[in-house]
């Protein structure tokens, strides 16, 4: 398991390389990326909705709400990334699919 100091910086690194690809995706799709205070958010006007990634210091995990259910994902040092165990999906991966169910069409958060 990662340290907090590790871990925060992982976090910091891999959400901060999240929400550069969502505002760049947002200037082309229909949503809104904010980062604040340690937390993404994900705004939707139509169909509204709202998806949250934050970190969870204590497990030392990052968790997503999206879509009335939560994800927890831990860090995969192989990968460099952190991931879905249930699936192996990456961060960017798990939001990429979600905002593509959610619009209706296939958004590459790459």
């Amino acid at each position: 398991m990662l340290d907090e100091q590790e871990f925060h910086l992982k976090c910091e690194d891999a959400m901060t390389a999240l929400f550069k690809t969502l505002a760049a995706a947002s200037d082309e799709y229909d949503f809104e990326a904010d980062f604040n205070n340690g937390t993404l958010t994900i705004e939707f006007d139509e169909p509204r909705a709202k998806f949250v990634v934050s970190p969870q210091t204590p497990v030392r995990q990052v968790w997503v709400s999206a879509h009335s259910r939560s994800f927890k994902l831990d860090w995969d040092g192989a990968r460099g990334a952190f991931v879905l165990a249930a699936s192996g999906q990456s961060l960017a991966e798990l939001i990429a699919a979600h905002v593509s169910e959610h619009l209706g069409e296939t958004v590459s958060l790459s």
